[in-house]
């Protein structure tokens, strides 16, 4: 089972091609071997009650999930000295639907809760993406706000949403499913039978995942649902309650 882990299970919708374009602008962050887009965290700053009632301080995470995410997460919540900030998730490109399962769990077992959202810093304001990513890659503080809207919560985003305690997703967010895809990043080819094989192991996985999360799998199986073809389905904003996608 262990060797079923080292396989990449990647999202690709239609909707996230230019975010995918956008990650790909700044340099790797884990360095050459790191996917460039690849997730990267810092803590931001607002205003009182920025990311909530009480709230001016949460942890930003940007990019794709990619192999080595989980190390980085890690990395900067126990720099945090004890706070649980929020973590405000911006999943921009292709994602490791394995990896965000497991970003899911480690925010659980922290403790920490989770939202959707961009997060806009001051200093970037008309910098380059290359530049605006070197300003960020130490990890904050950096003074910020969020900007909500019109961000796109895929599988993968939903995957780590679903791990916050208590999980929020403001007006004007999105949640977009497509189907699943396998992908080896060792390999590129994978035969029918073990694609098969692997999708079935995974669409298990997950949906043990979502319900030890308290989601309502009918998620999962949306997507499932929807696998090739380009198919992707909205859930809209009346059901997200009812999937306990949000806890407020």
């Amino acid at each position: 089972m262990v060797s079923y882990f080292r396989q990449g299970i990647v999202l690709g919708i239609a909707l996230l091609a230019i975010s995918v374009a956008q990650a790909q602008t700044r340099p790797p962050v884990g360095g050459v071997i790191s996917a460039p887009g690849a997730m990267i965290f810092y803590v931001a700053h607002g205003a009182p009650d920025a990311c909530g009632p009480g709230c001016s301080d949460w942890i930003a995470a940007e990019g794709a999930v990619q192999w080595d995410t989980y190390k980085r997460l890690l990395a900067i919540l126990d720099r945090q000295g004890g706070r649980k900030l929020p973590v405000v998730i911006n999943i921009k490109g292709e994602s490791n639907l394995n990896v965000a399962s497991s970003l899911g769990r480690i925010l659980r077992d922290r403790g920490v809760d989770t939202a959707v959202a961009a997060t806009e810093v001051e200093v970037c304001n008309g910098k380059p993406e290359e530049e605006c990513f070197a300003l960020k890659r130490p990890g904050g503080p950096l003074d910020a706000k969020e900007k909500p809207s019109s961000i796109a919560c895929d599988l993968a985003c939903v995957l780590v949403l679903s791990g916050g305690v208590h999980r929020s997703l403001p007006a004007g967010s999105r949640v977009v499913l497509s189907g699943m895809a396998i992908h080896n990043r060792l390999a590129p080819n994978v035969s029918a039978e073990h694609r098969e094989s692997l999708t079935s192991i995974f669409t298990d996985q997950f949906r043990r995942y979502l319900g030890e999360m308290g989601i309502d799998h009918e998620l999962l199986d949306v997507a499932v649902r929807n696998a090739g073809g380009g198919r992707y389905v909205e859930i809209p904003a009346s059901e997200w309650g009812r999937l306990h996608l949000v806890t407020q």
